[in-house]
């Protein structure tokens, strides 16, 4: 291989390396995604709690917790199917259809930094649950955080 085709090769591949990619995952810092939060739903401070709340009880497969931090109804995607779970209750007995394993671990796994912030709300575990700051009046003065999706 001439010197001049080694260069070349290596340019492209220096090229490549340094190219964003759809889908290719970034390295942010806790700080950037808390600013994020701020920025697009305020109360980034408030999401400290809930999310570790969510995350241990993923972890613990608690029903109740994750029920309690569900807005209701909830769309929960699951076994193929798109389910609109009325209350806390519904979603507790009939948990193990609605939360996979699969997910459970994911979200158990979540870190910080690993969060994705839209202006739909917080995603965690590529997209198996998202999170939103939900109004609790209709100027949307005070809000709370809470679950908003379970897509399996």
């Amino acid at each position: 291989m001439s010197r001049l085709s080694a260069a070349l090769l290596l340019a492209g591949a220096m090229l490549l390396a340094t190219t964003p990619l759809p889908g290719r995952a970034f390295a942010q810092s806790e700080n950037e995604v808390y600013n994020r939060i701020e920025e697009l739903h305020g109360d980034a401070a408030g999401f400290d709690r809930p999310l570790r709340q969510l995350v241990q009880a993923m972890r613990a497969g608690d029903a109740e917790t994750i029920a309690g931090l569900a807005e209701y109804p909830l769309t929960v995607k699951a076994n193929g199917e798109t389910y609109d779970i009325e209350n806390a209750e519904d979603f507790v007995d009939n948990f193990d259809d609605l939360v996979t394993s699969e997910t459970r671990r994911a979200v158990g796994r979540q870190q910080y930094q690993d969060l994705f912030v839209s202006s739909e709300g917080v995603m965690l575990a590529n997209g198996a649950v998202w999170m939103s700051a939900v109004c609790d009046d209709n100027a949307c003065e005070e809000s709370h955080w809470a679950i908003i999706a379970i897509n399996n």
